[in-house]
């Protein structure tokens, strides 16, 4: 082969990997996540509060095997999906390393304890409520702008996919704390569920304000059977159904809100992820994804693992992969990866108005 057709074979070789890699650094979707402890990816580090996964033996079967702020023994649920749409892990916003060309893979905001309102969790003091949570978006859209220009940070944004998982901490850590709360003595149940509803509105709409055009909004999962509920609540380990019914009052209202706020908004910017009929598929059947109990967590003390919270000085399963829940309220790695499987390929029953494969299929058109 002559020195000249070899130079020309290597230029044009060079020039396809730089095009093939750069096509990738920048098809890789950016991600933005907003929530509570099921999401959150290690903010409450560096907060002043009790709500905290920073110990042992949290972040276990993490590739460092220790624990990063997870409410897991691995990867958590944003973990997961980054993996399949091909991005890297979004740093918590707090993180000192978010800086430079990784505010373009995304953020977490997200901070375990908070909820839709602003006074549940309260009992762990320091945490990131919404509006803190939305003003640090705000912070890092004016940090990223300087990094990339305004014009492109704002198609940044509107291009990203973001989830938002609340809910639940306005049940268990608020409503339900004790036995007669503050907000019970204020509503009934169905009330309770429409006041969240208007609030939750609220918070949705502020976020499309900001910048959200394709959200993934998690209902509330099945927190009757959570191992915390069933040590402290149930009498032979049977769900709760007092939160059962508060919860299946509450989903199809978030459902029915999501359709009337893309109805207004002429787009389907907001995606409804039955997190309940997910977490149920493996609760109820656990033996079928391969569990040997929904009903024990694997980190925890007293009935069911499920009294306080997951230490050293807790009993602690071998095998986590066998066990549907990590902890007394937290899904295990594995479990969340059903759940994820279902967000990527569920049918309109769980993923309303669609699954986010479809969503990256359409939206790898426009953006």
């Amino acid at each position: 082969m002559s020195t000249s057709r070899t130079i020309f074979i290597t230029l044009i070789l060079t020039v396809v990997t730089v095009f093939t890699s750069t096509k990738t650094a920048e098809g890789a979707r950016t991600f933005f996540v907003f929530g509570d402890s099921l999401v959150d990816s290690g903010n409450n580090n560096y907060l002043p509060t009790t709500a905290r996964a920073d110990s042992p033996p949290y972040g276990i079967d993490y590739p460092t095997h220790r624990p990063t702020g997870r409410f897991s023994n691995g990867f958590n649920l944003p973990d997961l999906i980054s993996q399949h749409i091909g991005s890297e892990p979004t740093l918590p916003y707090l993180s000192p390393q978010l800086t430079g060309q990784r505010l373009l893979i995304g953020a977490n905001f997200a901070s375990a304890g908070i909820g839709i309102l602003n006074d549940t969790g309260f009992q762990f003091v320091g945490i990131l409520r919404m509006f803190q949570q939305f003003a640090l978006f705000q912070q890092y859209q004016g940090r990223l702008s300087a990094e990339v220009r305004a014009a492109q940070a704002q198609r940044v944004v509107n291009g990203a996919l973001v989830m938002m998982t609340l809910g639940g901490n306005d049940f268990v850590n608020n409503y339900f704390l004790t036995p007669v709360s503050a907000r019970s003595r204020q509503f009934t149940i169905p009330q309770y569920c429409r006041y969240l509803i208007s609030e939750y509105r609220k918070i949705l709409m502020r976020l499309y304000e900001l910048g959200g055009r394709r959200v993934l909004v998690t209902g509330t999962g099945p927190l009757g059977c959570v191992p915390a509920q069933l040590a402290t609540r149930s009498r032979n380990g049977e769900c709760v159904a007092e939160l059962q019914r508060a919860v299946q009052i509450f989903n199809p209202l978030l459902v029915q809100m999501i359709r009337d706020l893309n109805s207004q908004l002429g787009s389907d910017v907001f995606v409804a992820v039955n997190a309940f009929q997910m977490n149920m598929n493996f609760i109820t059947n656990p033996q079928r994804f391969g569990f040997v109990t929904s009903k024990i967590a694997c980190c925890g003390q007293g009935r069911f693992n499920g009294i306080g919270l997951c230490t050293v000085a807790s009993n602690l399963c071998p095998n986590r992969d066998t066990y549907a829940f990590w902890d007394p309220y937290h899904p295990s790695e594995r479990a969340l990866g059903f759940i994820v499987r279902d967000i990527f390929s569920g049918t309109s029953d769980i993923m309303t108005p669609m699954n986010l494969s479809t969503i990256m299929a359409i939206d790898s058109n426009l953006y």
